[in-house]
């Protein structure tokens, strides 16, 4: 059990504060451990303070050369200490892959700073789940590491909603993903991004491989440089300018469109036999039987593997 715990803690990596002040100014402000400029820039582009289009999204997560990184974001309200501040983020990185679990975290961190008004308590608390796996607060809540099981993580999402949204056409990402394919998701809604992207490894279950997943890419340089040293992945974007990019993708999920597109330069590859078929009528069956759970979906396609 101590080790169990003693591993579960080593998976954070640090904790950072970003705020948005009543002049509109949004800065990195805190930090622990010590963290790089490069992250840091990445992680203030991330966090909905810094987008022109002042839409609050409360948590967003994603990857960036093997570092995880989850960002909660909230307003400020007129009753709380901090007078000078309007929104703050708080951002986690961590090396594994677990937004229920860190969004749970970063909740309870937004209710110390909002009640505290420094980063003092939430350094204590951060270290108490470093060290310990839990932290305790009767004000704002309890947060224990081992209720939130890697497999939780893995099967939080729907896929009978992608299913039901693509239809035969999910054979088209199980292959790719099969085959270790570049697939590029679009959605102009980063929520709706992150809730299809990180359903996708589940339909190659057996491999139990979320590190392909990068939920949430900017059309920025170092990202995509960091993104086309993988072989195969999942990256979701919310620009569609993404689309002119066929150097990015195998495969390209328009979600608003519901639309599956092959690049020309992977269709050889891609190509569909009898066997393609067969799986596809498989995968569809089993997700629309309405008796059947999203875990019995992928018992179907995986027997024994769950």
């Amino acid at each position: 059990m101590a080790a169990a715990q003693a591993a579960d803690t080593q998976l954070m990596l640090g904790v950072g504060l970003i705020e948005k002040d009543t002049n509109g100014e949004v800065l990195w402000v805190w930090c622990y451990p010590s963290t790089t400029a490069t992250l840091r820039s990445l992680l203030l582009r991330k966090c909905c303070l810094t987008d022109e289009n002042k839409l609050l999204h409360p948590f967003v997560f994603g990857q960036y050369r093997r570092t995880w990184f989850y960002i909660t974001t909230i307003e400020v309200p007129d009753s709380s200490v901090l007078k000078k501040v309007t929104h703050f983020s708080i951002v986690l990185t961590a090396k594994d892959f677990n937004p229920e679990k860190y969004a749970a975290f970063t909740r309870i961190l937004c209710r110390m700073y909002l009640k505290h008004g420094s980063p003092v308590k939430m350094m204590e608390s951060y270290i108490a789940v470093l060290t310990k796996g839990i932290c305790q607060s009767e004000e704002n809540g309890s947060f224990l590491s081992k209720d939130f099981d890697a497999r939780k993580a893995y099967l939080a999402g729907s896929i009978k909603d992608i299913v039901s949204q693509f239809g035969m056409e999910t054979v088209i990402l199980h292959t790719a993903l099969m085959l270790k394919k570049r697939i590029v998701v679009y959605h102009p809604k980063i929520e709706a991004v992150q809730e299809f992207t990180r359903t996708l490894p589940a339909l190659v279950w057996h491999r139990q491989d979320w590190t392909i997943l990068h939920s949430y890419v900017h059309l920025n340089a170092d990202e995509l440089e960091a993104l086309q040293m993988c072989t195969g992945y999942i990256a979701g974007f919310v620009d569609l300018e993404v689309s002119n990019r066929p150097d990015l993708y195998d495969v390209f999920v328009n979600l608003v469109e519901s639309e599956i597109t092959i690049a020309p330069l992977a269709k050889e590859a891609m190509a569909m036999g009898k066997l393609h078929k067969e799986m596809g009528q498989l995968i569809v069956q089993s997700a629309e039987d309405p008796e059947k759970s999203d875990s019995q979906v992928i018992q179907c396609w995986w027997p024994g593997q769950l």
